[in-house]
Formats: structure tokens, sequence, C-alpha cells
């Protein structure tokens, strides 16, 4: 892993104030190479935004793991803000103009939807919609404490996107 370049005092595009702090980071990924992270962070406004490249051009792909374990959360997830990441009757993370790139572990994935239902949960006034985050959630639980299985797909037009680990599997987009 290379030192980060940051730059400090630069404009923030949304408050207008030098406090935006850019940092561009090489990183080696054991199974998937060399990547760039890329962050902008503002400290007045709070405004960040994150993202992944691969240093050399990736086809196009798609990734999908069963998740049978607790031991599964482990396993290294990386998304580009190009990436789509899906698990079936739960939710998925989207690509947009907003979207993050990460690198993190399943259950930073599965923490991430979390707290979106969460978040619906609480903002939701229809009690059937409720319940059924509730039911998603206690769902989520069980996955995490590996109690129960679920499936995880990523797919990125890109290819910046994977999930390293010999479970899952590698399929063309």
């Amino acid at each position: 892993m290379s030192e980060p370049n940051a730059l400090k005092g630069e404009m923030c595009p949304f408050c207008h104030t030098p406090n935006l702090t850019l940092i561009e980071e090489e990183m080696d990924i054991p199974y998937f190479g060399k990547v760039f992270l890329f962050s902008m962070s503002c400290t007045n406004c709070k405004y960040s935004k994150a993202d992944i490249e691969c240093a050399e051009q990736k086809p196009p792909a798609k990734y999908t793991i069963d998740i049978t374990s607790e031991e599964d959360m482990k396993i290294r997830v990386v998304r580009s803000s190009e990436g789509t990441i899906k698990i079936p009757h739960i939710g998925s993370i989207e690509p947009g103009t907003s979207a993050e790139g990460f690198v993190t572990n399943v259950e930073g994935v599965l923490q991430r939807m979390k707290e979106q239902i969460e978040k619906l949960r609480d903002e939701e006034e229809d009690e059937e919609i409720q319940k059924k985050a509730k039911n998603m959630l206690k769902k989520l639980g069980r996955v995490m404490w590996g109690q129960e299985s679920l499936k995880m797909t990523i797919e990125d037009p890109t290819g910046n996107s994977a999930i390293i680990s010999d479970k899952a599997v590698k399929g063309k987009l």
C-alpha cells in the first residue's frame, strides 16, 4: 500500500469554502489487483464522496455468492460507484450520482442494507411496510449470525467491483 496523496484546502463544490480534502491512495487487494481509492470530504459541510478504480481495465463482471455461515461475514467485497449489489427479497445498493465506491466485507454490506431498512422502517407510516422492514431486519440478523443463508450478487459494467472468495461465482454481465 502506498502513502496516500492528499490535497487540503481545496474549494468545496457545495459550501464554497476552502475546506475540501482530496485523497488518492493506491492499494493492492489480494486476488483482485492494484486499485486506486479516491475520496473527498469537507470539514465544513460534511460533504463526502468516494470511489475505487482498477489500475488495469477489466471486462464487465458479475459475482454471485451464497452466504451460508458466520465465517462468510469476513469475505472481502469491492464495489465501485458503478457496481450494483443485489440481495433478493431484501434490497440493493445502486449506482448513481451520489453512489459511493468502497472496500469492505460481506458484514459491511449487510450493515449498509440494515441501515437503509432501519431508516425506511422509522420514516414509514404504513404499518404493512413497517412490518416488512422489521422482518427483513430479523432475516439480516439471522444471516449475520450464520443461522440463515442468502444470495448476494454484484454486477459492474466497468469490472471495478468483485466478491473475493473461492465461494464466489464469477460470470458474464
